[in-house]
């Protein structure tokens, strides 16, 4: 009796003492994870603010396939909210309490587990870089672990709390910067007939470039001619456009003008590298690009496959052109830059128009 006795006495002291180390042990935390994604802070940020996106990046969904999502009427700004049930991950929900757009996101997360509920803060940052084409995005989580939760991680955990936190936040960031890369990478190409296209000035500056250079060229020759226009009090008529003037396949060159449309006929002084065009009416299959202007070759092939299918010829003596729809500064995301593709044809096949 006396050996069960001091039995009993030491494990009541191991349990004493046991109580005394956790409550003891700070359980305050404040853990988080950041990454630069290459890509401006509004195309990440939109794959962020709706709960049914995290879907496609979040790290719980490798853990635990047949977790059950349940999304409440609304799911993306403040009052947002969804809940979930997991044999592995447990049950919990999350809810959106502030939102500053393209910058900030706060939130409050609960998990219903055997030891009881448990409460959060969520916090994510979307912060400008150097680059202007990226983004530093933060996610982390902050708050005060309960006493049995302390008790849980420190005597069945593998690993500790922080590292077990800040691997997942890690993960879902790697998975959130490839679900941004492929949302950027998505384009589509509409023939969209032959129409009339009708012409006018425009100011315009040229050069002769390997193709593979238009891209690093174009963007500089336009700031050419916005400047000379902006300096000059010229007001545009239209979204900028691109002329191939000459294009040499064999060798992989062309001559190409970066216009922008004007109202009337401007005169600029001698050897001015800026000067004004005209483009008569012209007649002529359009192309829509809607995605990244890398994608541009899928679109004059689409065309002409078009031509050659309807047995359409081009009209030779009129130069190709392509009209930038959006303006990438003011819609971020490539995938919906909307671009125009022109290619002239003969006036004589009476093409009916789409128009």
């Amino acid at each position: 009796m006396k050996i069960l006795k001091y039995l009993f006495f030491l494990i009541l002291l191991v349990l004493i003492g046991g109580a005394i180390y956790f409550g003891t042990k700070d359980g305050s935390f404040d853990l988080a994870a950041s990454k630069v994604i290459k890509a401006p802070a509004e195309v990440v940020y939109n794959n962020v603010k709706d709960f049914k996106s995290w879907e496609e990046w979040g790290p719980w969904m490798e853990e635990d396939e047949n977790m059950e999502i349940t999304y409440a009427e609304k799911t993306e700004g403040e009052g947002a909210s969804y809940s979930w049930t997991s044999e592995v991950m447990g049950d919990g929900s999350m809810e959106t309490v502030k939102v500053i757009p393209n910058k900030e996101i706060d939130q409050k997360i609960s998990f219903n587990t055997p030891m009881g509920d448990s409460n959060s803060d969520v916090y994510w940052y979307f912060e400008d870089t150097e680059n202007p084409s990226e983004t530093k995005v933060t996610w982390g989580m902050k708050g005060e672990q309960t006493f049995m939760e302390k008790v849980f991680m420190g005597l069945f955990s593998n690993e500790d709390f922080e590292t077990t936190l800040k691997t997942m936040y890690e993960t879902g960031l790697n998975n959130l910067e490839e679900s941004v890369m492929e949302d950027m990478k998505q384009f589509t190409v509409n023939v969209d007939g032959i129409t009339e296209y009708g012409g006018g000035y425009y100011m315009y500056t040229s050069t002769s470039a390997k193709s593979s250079d238009i891209g690093s060229r174009m963007a500089p020759m336009m700031g050419q001619v916005m400047g000379y226009m902006q300096e000059n009090n010229i007001q545009t008529a239209g979204m900028p456009f691109t002329i191939y003037n000459q294009i040499d396949e064999a060798n992989g060159t062309l001559i190409f003008s970066a216009a922008i449309p004007v109202r009337d006929r401007v005169i600029t002084p001698e050897g001015s590298p800026v000067v004004c065009g005209f483009m008569e009416p012209t007649t002529a299959l359009k192309v829509t690009l809607r995605g990244e202007y890398g994608n541009l070759p899928n679109a004059y092939t689409k065309g002409e496959e078009y031509l050659t299918q309807n047995n359409i010829q081009k009209d030779n003596a009129k130069s190709m052109f392509e009209v930038y729809a959006t303006d990438p500064g003011n819609v971020p995301n490539p995938a919906n830059w909307v671009t125009e593709v022109y290619i002239p044809v003969l006036k004589t096949q009476n093409p009916e128009s789409n128009q």
